[in-house]
């Protein structure tokens, strides 16, 4: 059994859970992204998984816990991902899905229950251990978060302060930074450059 054949399964969980469940396979031995349905992280197919180096894959757990992640617009995502196999019984693959919950977040309480807190002593830090796109969304959130921003609301000068503060910790060292962090705040990546060369020259 090839990654291929998953394909199907991935597809099926995203049209029955649209518009708010995106799935991503992620191709192990290549350490690519395969195929992506439902596509609302801005990921591409055919680029880093982003996934951290998998000691001893044979012992990979079936289906790992659930974890949160914060997708680019701020929206919180619940996560979960189950090890895909050959017919050997090795890892080949990942079948990530992502449960955009902030609607169901302003329903009733009961709903609340539900969905309820991830118990973070089981989040599976090491598996996206590298993910610097988390990373940019997870920072972008709070910053928007502690000034009451939106992203619709940022103008040029926001958006040039936002930049700053994102150089500041460090965000451009990851390769295509500038690209996402563009995708992002719907900013060319030579604008985003003369934001951080003009910065410079202060």
């Amino acid at each position: 059994m090839c990654l291929s054949n998953f394909l199907p399964c991935a597809k099926a969980i995203s049209v029955l859970l649209y518009p708010y469940a995106e799935v991503i396979l992620h191709d192990l031995t290549s350490g690519k992204i395969a195929a992506i349905y439902n596509n609302f992280s801005k990921r591409k197919v055919g680029e880093d998984s982003l996934i951290q180096d998998l000691d001893k894959a044979a012992k990979l757990p079936d289906v790992f816990p659930l974890y949160p992640k914060t997708n680019w617009d701020g929206k919180n995502i619940k996560s979960v991902t189950a090890t895909l196999r050959n017919d050997a019984g090795d890892p080949i693959g990942l079948m990530c899905i992502n449960l955009e919950i902030s609607k169901w977040e302003e329903m009733y309480q009961f709903l609340g229950q539900w969905i309820g807190k991830i118990d973070l002593q089981h989040q599976q830090k090491a598996l996206f251990k590298n993910d610097w796109k988390e990373k940019i969304n997870y920072y972008v959130s709070q910053y928007l978060k502690t000034h009451g921003f939106t992203l619709r609301s940022l103008n040029k000068e926001k958006k040039q302060a936002l930049i700053l503060a994102l150089q500041h910790e460090g965000a451009f060292r990851a390769k295509n930074a500038a690209t996402y962090i563009g995708e992002v705040l719907d900013l060319s990546r030579a604008t985003i450059y003369n934001y951080l060369k003009n910065n410079a020259g202060h």
